[in-house]
This record gives C-alpha cells, sequence and structure tokens, in this order.
C-alpha cells in the first residue's frame, strides 16, 4: 500500500488538477455574483461541495481502476434501483421527481448513472473486441443498457440528463468503430422514430420549448424569455465585459436560474468575450489532456473509461452553451464545475478521479 501510495505521488497529474481547479475558481466567482444578485450564498456552498467533491476524486484515485472494472454491472444495477426508487419515493421540486432524500442532502441518481454508464460500457469494450467495426448485434447490450435507465430518466422527467447519457454511449460506439452498415442502419431507425418520439415521448412543455426555440422573436414574454435575455446579456458584455458584480441583466434579475443553467450568462455579462474565450480554452485544454490520458493508457478498459469521461463533458459543455445563446432547445443541463449544484459537482469530481486514476496507472505499479 505505501510503495502505491509513493507512486501515486511521484506520477500525480498536475496538468490535470490545475485545469481542474482553474475551472472549479471560475465557478466560484461566478457564484459569488450570483449569490449578491439573490442575496443568497451559493458560492460558500458549492465550496463545500468542491471540498467534498475533492475529497471523493482521491479516494476515486487511490483505489485501482481494474477494482470499478470488476464492479462495473453492479454498480449499474444498484444505479437502475436508485432510479426507479425516485419514481416511487422521489422529492419533487419544481415539478421534476429527480432526488432521493437521504436525511441530511438530496441525492440525484441520475447524475450517477452518467459515471455507472462510462464504467459498465468500458467494461463492455474491455471484454469484446471487434477488428472491422461493430454490428448493431455486436451492440446489442449497450444499447439495451443505455435504454433502461434513459427511460427512467425520461419519466422523471429530465430530457437533459437522458439525451447525455445516450450520447455517452453513442460517442463511445464511434470511437471504437461501427460497422458503416449498422451505422447507416441507425441513422434511418433515428430518424424515422424522431416524429413519434415527438408525439410519445415529450412532455407538454418540452414541445413547448422546442417550438419557442424555433421561433424566438415570436415569444418575447413566453418560454422564450429566457434565451432572449440571455442573449441580451452576452451582447452587452462586449469584449471585456461590464466587470464582476456589474452586470444589469443579472443583477436586476432578468435571467432566470443564472447560478445554474445560464451560469455561463453571468460570466460572459461580466467579462466579455475575452473572459468566455477564456473559459471555453480551458474546458478545451481539458478535453484535449483527457484524450492524451486515454490514448496512455495502459489498457482498453482505461481508455475507454477516460474517452467516457471526455465525451461527458464534452456534450454537459456543448449542449449548455448551445442552451443558453437560442442553439437549441432549453433541456436543464449544467456547465461543468461551474454551474451550482451539488449532485453536478459530485458527479463531475468523481469523473475527474477516475481520469486522474487511468493517467496515474498509465504503468504498472
Amino acid at each position: 500500500m505505501s510503495r502505491a501510495i509513493q507512486q501515486i505521488k511521484v506520477r500525480f497529474d498536475w496538468v490535470l488538477l490545475l485545469l481542474v481547479m482553474s475551472i472549479a475558481t471560475v465557478g466560484l466567482l461566478n457564484l459569488y455574483s450570483s449569490s449578491v444578485a439573490l442575496g443568497e450564498s451559493f458560492y460558500l456552498t458549492q465550496m463545500t461541495w468542491l471540498s467534498l467533491g475533492f475529497g471523493l476524486a482521491l479516494v476515486t484515485t487511490i483505489i485501482d481502476y481494474r477494482t470499478y472494472e470488476r464492479l462495473a454491472y453492479v454498480g449499474y444495477v444498484a444505479v437502475v434501483v436508485m432510479l426507479i426508487a425516485v419514481l416511487i419515493v422521489g422529492t419533487t421540486i419544481n415539478g421534476s421527481r429527480r432526488w432521493l432524500n437521504l436525511g441530511f442532502t438530496l441525492l440525484q441518481p441520475s447524475e450517477l448513472m452518467k459515471l455507472a454508464m462510462i464504467l459498465v460500457v468500458a467494461r463492455f469494450y474491455a471484454d469484446r473486441t471487434a477488428e472491422r467495426g461493430y454490428t448493431l448485434k455486436d451492440l446489442a447490450l449497450p444499447f439495451g443498457l443505455v435504454s433502461i435507465p434513459a427511460l427512467l430518466i425520461m419519466l422523471q422527467p429530465d430530457l437533459g440528463t437522458a439525451l447525455v447519457v445516450i450520447f455517452i454511449v453513442m460517442t463511445l460506439a464511434l470511437f471504437m468503430g461501427i460497422e458503416i452498415k449498422s451505422l447507416v442502419t441507425m441513422g434511418i431507425s433515428g430518424a424515422i422514430a424522431l416524429p413519434l418520439f415527438w408525439f410519445f415521448g415529450l412532455r407538454g412543455y418540452q414541445k413547448e420549448r422546442i417550438t419557442s426555440f424555433l421561433d424566438l422573436e415570436g415569444d418575447h414574454h413566453g418560454a422564450g424569455w429566457q434565451v432572449r435575455q440571455a442573449l441580451i446579456a452576452f451582447g452587452s458584455g462586449g469584449w471585456t465585459g461590464k466587470g464582476q458584480l456589474a452586470g444589469t441583466q443579472i443583477q436586476m434579475g432578468f435571467v432566470p436560474y443564472h447560478e445554474s443553467d445560464f451560469a455561463a450568462v453571468n460570466w460572459a455579462e461580466e467579462h466579455g468575450f475575452l473572459g468566455m474565450l477564456l473559459l471555453l480554452t480551458l474546458f478545451v485544454l481539458l478535453l484535449a489532456w483527457s484524450m492524451r490520458i486515454a490514448r496512455n493508457a495502459r489498457d482498453r478498459f482505461g481508455m475507454v473509461v477516460a474517452l467516457g469521461v471526455a465525451a461527458l463533458i464534452f456534450w454537459h459543455v456543448v449542449i449548455n452553451l448551445c442552451m443558453v445563446l437560442g442553439l437549441m432547445p432549453v433541456v436543464g443541463l449544467t456547465l461543468p464545475l461551474v454551474s451550482y449544484g451539488g449532485s453536478s459537482v459530485i458527479t463531475f469530481m468523481l469523473g475527474l478521479g477516475l481520469l486522474m486514476n487511468v493517467s496515474l496507472r498509465r504503468h504498472v505499479f
């Protein structure tokens, strides 16, 4: 044990830690501004969650990731059970039943499913290889495994998280290689399923968000209000921003949820184009470093885990920014380590702990 700890000290990934701390610092500065605007102490609570997250990430790092490989299916089943429990005895907030009340805190199992899905799919690809690309028959197991939690999460309802879980699995399938014929079949099937999903898979308010997204100018005070105000805030920030605590759209309360889903709007108004460029650069560097970790992983399971965490970060960043810029409907998805939220912070810190784990063990010890 002491030898393993010594090896961890020597091979610790300081670049990964620096990138994570830099993004978290941006998030805390941003939440301080939101806290002043709303008269709350979001940034102090976020500091608590980050501290807990760092501790859990450290524990995740110390345990050899081969242990997670052995327990991948057990973890998946455990989180599916929690998702079922949410639908039966879960806590409802803002019309959505997504949380389990543990007494001392609320737990959002759908967040944990993102990591459970990464681990179980990584286990699948570690056990099965395909020299000429995977067929739909080969991928029946991972696609079947993702369909169960995706459906349970949709029933909460939480379209954003369900999409992320599906996108992670699809991204890993593309990276691992899909037979062209199977890829074309999937595309055609998806196109056929879209109308059915519209009529039978979406709630009324979700359809309203999509229609308002398609016609923002025609819905000034309805579902399109939040995005319109966000775009005004982005534009008013200019090149360098209005300065910390000086963003009028945020401080005067025109943009709802600027502490969580629309956190990027606050940062953009106060720090402008250059501030957003800095934040995006940090995320791009984190993604590039994650890919480097995947490339240097010592085995197939570690590689897929690193790719899965990179996919998790990528889709959260892309969907969140497209959402607040009016490039896609609002689906309620956080910006990693920038948006306020305990379950979100813990999930990303655990994911980054897995990345650190793979990075440390790129050489056998």
